[in-house]
């Protein structure tokens, strides 16, 4: 059975925005646009921005053409994973961690398990620059959004939310569940690329220093 095409809508001039039915099914269709830009059989398109169900083409030379194809396109699985991942450390002392592990029903070491067992995949960048929203938890490990948000979340913090996992690359406002900090810059405007994770790259997190206490 053919699963839902992509549906491309013009935005402007020369953009499009291209809807699709999941965050998988984006984060393939994602993968596939670059496979064809590196391939060479890509028509002309200036920048490429996926988020949770949408993938934004900019600086399209003939976006009706490209609309054209794309409604002929039928997202794939996601492609091989090939290659490391990049590991961060963390220090599973967030004041959530307890809360989340009540969540899933497991112990808070047991919590942190689950965590580091997993192999991520950031499905796009948003919210501050340097911010990944990371996919790779199952479905039954999703976490609701705190009810009441901090007013400042520090930079370096782990946190959960809905299926995704991300770490605030500076402080700010959050209402994201914390369960552990890392010392891994995720933004510098000094480093080529600026951004340590990218659409597509890998991820593991690692568990550093003592638990014991953590969320309490």
């Amino acid at each position: 059975m053919r699963s839902t095409a992509p549906r491309a809508l013009r935005v402007g001039e020369r953009a499009l925005l291209v809807e699709l039915a999941g965050g998988e099914e984006t984060e393939a269709f994602h993968a596939e646009l670059l496979r064809r830009r590196a391939a060479g059989t890509l028509p002309d398109v200036r920048e490429i921005v996926p988020a949770a169900r949408t993938v934004l083409l900019d600086g399209v030379a003939d976006p009706d053409r490209l609309a054209a194809e794309l409604s002929d396109w039928e997202p794939g699985p996601l492609p091989a994973r090939v290659g490391g991942a990049i590991e961060i450390p963390v220090r599973y002392d967030g004041p959530d961690l307890a809360e989340v592990a009540a969540l899933w029903g497991v112990s808070v070491e047991a919590a942190v398990r689950i965590h580091t067992a997993a192999e991520f995949r950031v499905a796009f960048c948003g919210f501050a620059p340097g911010f990944g929203y990371l996919t790779g938890l199952d479905e039954r490990y999703g976490v609701p959004r705190r009810a009441t948000p901090r007013t400042a979340v520090p930079a370096g913090s782990v946190a959960l939310a809905g299926p995704y996992t991300g770490v605030y690359p500076r402080s700010s406002p959050g209402g994201w569940q914390l369960i552990g900090t890392t010392d891994a810059v995720l933004w510098d405007t000094g480093r080529e690329p600026a951004a340590l994770l990218a659409p597509g790259t890998r991820v593991r997190f690692t568990a550093v220093g003592v638990v014991t206490g953590a969320g309490r």
